[in-house]
């Protein structure tokens, strides 16, 4: 555990009795692709690291259908905003993958943690990437057709891809996957990526980078 919370980037610049205080109010939990982290509503009494895997934030419509809103990849901050505001969680958190997270006691680590000036830009430096991410995303699903949006996705998280099913890439593509599928087609005839059963690899990113600009 110790090792664990010296690797990740909130922590790498603390001392070892920072650290051995910080493992005292931590837990690492594994969990399998699936779980929920948190419900939308819950009180955010831990501030939780993604360490490995996927997790998918999501809202519940009125008919009780998800509405995907973000994929995070490890390492991160999974909604902390909802602690540093001390509000419930604004959606709910579904491990895509299996992963590992690090769970925080909130109202130590705010005591005796939070007031650290390394810390907190770090904090901001993930809020700032969330809101840069949600600024994408609304750019692109008012601005981009369904062949740009997939190109762009490509161009700038080929992981993303390697990573997640089709249904769910598609899905977070606000799209079917048999559109997905007619897109992969597409560019496949262009030349602009090989699929080798679910693997795909990118040919040329310039190409890609040329449909969505």
């Amino acid at each position: 555990m110790y090792d664990t919370l010296k690797s990740i980037f909130l922590f790498e610049h603390l001392n070892d009795c920072d650290i051995r205080s910080l493992r005292a109010i931590s837990k690492l939990k594994t969990h399998l692709a699936g779980e929920i982290l948190f419900f939308e509503g819950d009180t955010p009494n831990k501030l939780f690291i993604l360490t490995q895997g996927i997790v998918k934030l999501y809202k519940t419509d009125m008919k009780g259908n998800p509405i995907v809103l973000h994929h995070l990849n490890a390492v991160c901050l999974v909604a902390e905003m909802a602690n540093l505001h001390n509000t419930p969680f604004p959606a709910s958190a579904q491990l895509e993958t299996d992963a590992t997270v690090i769970e925080i006691d909130y109202t130590p680590f705010k005591e005796d943690f939070l007031s650290n000036p390394t810390i907190s830009f770090e904090i901001i430096k993930s809020l700032t990437q969330k809101i840069k991410f949600l600024e994408s995303a609304i750019t692109s699903h008012l601005t981009l057709d369904s062949t740009s949006r997939v190109a762009k996705m490509l161009y700038e998280n080929e992981n993303f891809f390697h990573t997640m099913k089709q249904r769910k890439v598609a899905s977070a593509l606000n799209m079917t996957p048999e559109t997905l599928s007619r897109i992969f087609r597409k560019f496949k005839n262009l030349g602009l990526i090989s699929e080798a059963g679910k693997e795909i690899q990118i040919l040329n990113k310039k190409g890609l980078l040329e449909l969505f600009t």
